[in-house]
């Protein structure tokens, strides 16, 4: 006897058929059987089944039959799946449009089907639209549950409020929701992401006092937080408080910090991940080489992430478009295209297809060799291989290659093979052209091609006017790019802040601090809002003028404002001080950086302090923040330079003597006038010994003219060259004539050279 078909049967048979449409040949095969019927079980999966594999019109078809055979009351859960599938293609909204049409089709809503729609809203950043959704639940009497509360969680840290999150947090349980691991990690990832990492550590302490464990999947949510932001070290932390709690990271926990590591240029630490895969049982992926090689490629460290790559091969594992491509491209940034081409052959022989991110970065690397016809040559290559006619992206590709080897003539005899082919130019390509034309200074060339543009549809967009707006402000055309700016309106783009800042920085390299202060005026009365680098230009403008007082107010007006002074800011200030003689407000402003703005101190910002001090002949104190300094922010050679001009000036020609000798064993060489000044203090003291033994370093350092490379003869060059360094000191006016007369004797004096060798 033959057993009656069930509709679990058919559910089981659409569930493990790969292909949606056979799954739906299927579906309607059966429904000829006799005595069969399909139930929402069989609707449900295959509904499903079109659904997540985006075969939406004919899931929309089926769900009409649905409607006609099933009792509608009974169909949220396939509506909610529905509303899912379309949510995970970004169709939110088709999602939307289903829930909207539950009530029409007398299928009532349930907190299910809010917190489906919600959450769609929320992954994609229709905070407004989720928030009015829970309202209307609320409205309609309907509880929220548990994950309606993580969703709303979920809104909160997305927009930034993760205390607003914490809140909604502690209050669940008042609401009768038992507070969950997702909740708890949710709000955690939040207060990390703003930079509340004492607060988030404790309410993840606190998470697991409670005895709530999140499972690995909620955990590697956390983890990828973190990560992202690069901050391991607080990963690894809290991955050790699980590990203890019996949660086993799986490949995608090793995949996120192998990517963290990455990101922050730990790269060894990177690599060692990928041996601790191995020991804890797990095997690496193609994803966890992927990500080791974009890594590492990232770090200019491409010899390495082609052994990886090699590696993969040696493991069993199939590179794919994604290894290889980026290992390609990572030789071609580097400008080492040969090796390039090579993995590229190495990869066709293993089956890869070369495709148009493959071909745009040998172009970009043989534009950066120089090697335009080789650049050429490749473009070539993918018209005849398939990529026919070239794509917009591999002309534009060519096009910026040869602008930036100054061949505006071929770029434009392109642009103008893209009509004649059919691919027409975007604006885009035209901007790259006009780009080239601004950087050689040809304007007037680049306003007739935004005109051509113009005739051929392409309007410009807000690229093109920074562009001209910022060649007109390098060469101090400074009328014609305010009036570029008024003309942009008429055009419908409103003027950036990259744009005003152009502008400004032009202004303020002539000196027009009214005109500054006038056109930042204007440009928040627009509604621009100024950043750092705006700020920084009106700091420069002000200390210009004098107006340091004007300056410091800024300080207060960047903070209101959210901005943090940064160390050109404060370099800017301290140079201001510096140059009106404000020696005492300078320290002040110096000593406050740290304490007051947490802006640490760099070297030039000691250089500027220690040059000031010392040109003011306060040795004792330049001396002090010389003695500062440490290996986050070490002396460099103008340090060194400042310091022994300052002793030099005062007459302390064994200091000046000595820091010169502690510059040389740093690595670093002095100038000839740093030289000729110890040299000048010496020789002032009768010191002829020792100003002898700097010219005799000189030589040996071959601080010497030209002249002395051209004497081949070993002999005659180790007399010859001392000599000719003094007379050169002489002629370029490094020493004065007494210290001539002195070293001129001292140089052919057999027991000063004995004592110098």
């Amino acid at each position: 006897m033959i057993r009656p078909l069930l509709p679990k049967h058919v559910a089981a048979v659409i569930k493990h058929q790969k292909d949606p449409l056979k799954a739906l040949e299927i579906f309607r095969k059966v429904k000829t059987e006799d005595g069969f019927k399909h139930n929402l079980f069989t609707y449900k999966f295959i509904v499903d089944k079109l659904g997540s594999h985006g075969k939406f019109d004919a899931m929309e078809c089926l769900m009409s039959e649905m409607r006609e055979e099933i009792d509608n009351g009974l169909l949220e859960g396939v509506y909610v799946g529905v509303m899912k599938n379309y949510g995970k293609k970004g169709k939110v909204q088709e999602a939307v449009c289903v829930f909207e049409r539950m009530d029409f089709y007398n299928c009532e809503p349930s907190v299910k089907s809010h917190n489906a729609i919600m959450n769609i809203l929320v992954e994609y950043e229709y905070f407004d639209q989720a928030h009015k959704v829970y309202l209307r639940m609320k409205d309609k009497g309907i509880v929220p549950d548990v994950y309606t509360y993580t969703i709303r969680i979920k809104l909160f840290c997305r927009t930034r409020r993760p205390h607003a999150a914490l809140r909604l947090l502690k209050n669940m349980p008042s609401q009768g929701c038992e507070v969950n691991a997702v909740a708890y990690c949710t709000v955690v990832g939040g207060l990390y992401d703003e930079d509340y990492g004492i607060e988030a550590c404790k309410l993840f302490i606190q998470m697991l006092s409670c005895r709530i464990c999140p499972d690995v999947t909620t955990f590697n949510k956390l983890i990828h937080t973190l990560c992202k932001k690069g901050d391991v070290k607080e990963s690894e932390r809290i991955l050790n408080k699980v590990l203890k709690r019996g949660v086993s990271p799986n490949l995608f926990t090793f995949n996120l910090f192998i990517r963290g590591f990455c990101k922050r240029g730990a790269l060894s630490q990177a690599a060692n991940m990928l041996d601790r895969v191995r020991r804890d049982g797990l095997t690496p992926d193609v994803v966890t080489y992927n990500t080791l090689i974009c890594g590492l490629c990232k770090n200019s460290m491409v010899d390495e992430a082609e052994s990886y790559l090699h590696q993969m091969v040696n493991k069993g594992f199939d590179p794919d478009d994604f290894s290889y491509n980026t290992v390609v491209h990572g030789y071609c940034k580097l400008g080492m295209v040969e090796k390039a081409d090579k993995i590229l052959k190495d990869a066709v022989f293993r089956g890869f297809l070369p495709d148009e991110f493959t071909y745009c970065s040998l172009i970009d690397g043989f534009c950066l060799d120089a090697n335009v016809d080789r650049a050429m040559a490749v473009f070539n290559d993918a018209a005849r291989k398939g990529v026919k006619p070239p794509s917009l992206v591999l002309y534009n590709t060519l096009i910026k290659g040869l602008t930036q080897q100054g061949l505006i003539l071929q770029a434009l005899e392109l642009v103008n093979e893209m009509l004649e082919t059919g691919r027409a130019p975007n604006i885009w390509t035209y901007n790259i052209v006009i780009n080239g034309l601004c950087k050689m200074g040809c304007l007037s060339d680049a306003d007739d091609l935004v005109c051509l543009a113009m005739t051929r549809g392409c309007l410009p967009d807000i690229y093109t006017f920074n562009t001209l707006i910022d060649g007109y402000c390098k060469q101090m055309k400074l009328e014609n790019a305010i009036e570029l700016v008024d003309k942009m309106w008429s055009h419908g783009v409103a003027p950036d802040v990259i744009t005003y800042n152009s502008v400004l920085n032009g202004l303020c390299k002539t000196g027009k601090c009214d005109a500054v202060m006038g056109i930042f005026e204007t440009m928040v009365e627009k509604g621009c809002d100024p950043n750092i680098i705006t700020y920084n230009i009106l700091v420069e403008s002000l200390c210009k003028s004098l107006d340091i007082e004007g300056a410091c107010l800024l300080l207060e007006e960047m903070k209101d404002k959210g901005l943090a002074p940064d160390i050109v800011t404060f370099g800017t200030l301290l140079n201001g001080y510096c140059r009106k003689g404000d020696l005492d407000g300078a320290y002040r402003l110096f000593r406050s950086m740290g304490r007051q703005f947490k802006c640490s101190h760099t070297t030039a910002t000691y250089n500027i302090m220690i040059n000031a001090f010392a040109e003011k002949l306060n040795i004792k104190m330049a001396e002090k923040l010389f003695h500062e300094m440490d290996d986050d922010c070490c002396p460099d050679s103008y340090t060194y330079r400042a310091l022994v001009d300052g002793f030099c000036k005062i007459g302390n020609g064994d200091s000046g003597y000595s820091y010169l000798l502690e510059m040389i064993d740093k690595g670093f060489i002095p100038s000839l006038l740093t030289f000729g000044r110890v040299i000048n203090c010496l020789c002032f003291q009768d010191r002829v010994c020792e100003a002898v033994g700097i010219v005799h370093l000189m030589v040996r350092k071959g601080v010497v003219p030209e002249v002395v490379d051209n004497i081949f003869e070993a002999d005659k060059r180790e007399i010859a060259a001392p000599k000719i360094v003094v007379e050169n000191l002489l002629k370029k006016s490094c020493i004065t004539y007494y210290a001539y007369e002195l070293l001129y004797d001292g140089v052919r004096d057999k027991k000063l050279q004995k004592m110098n060798t």
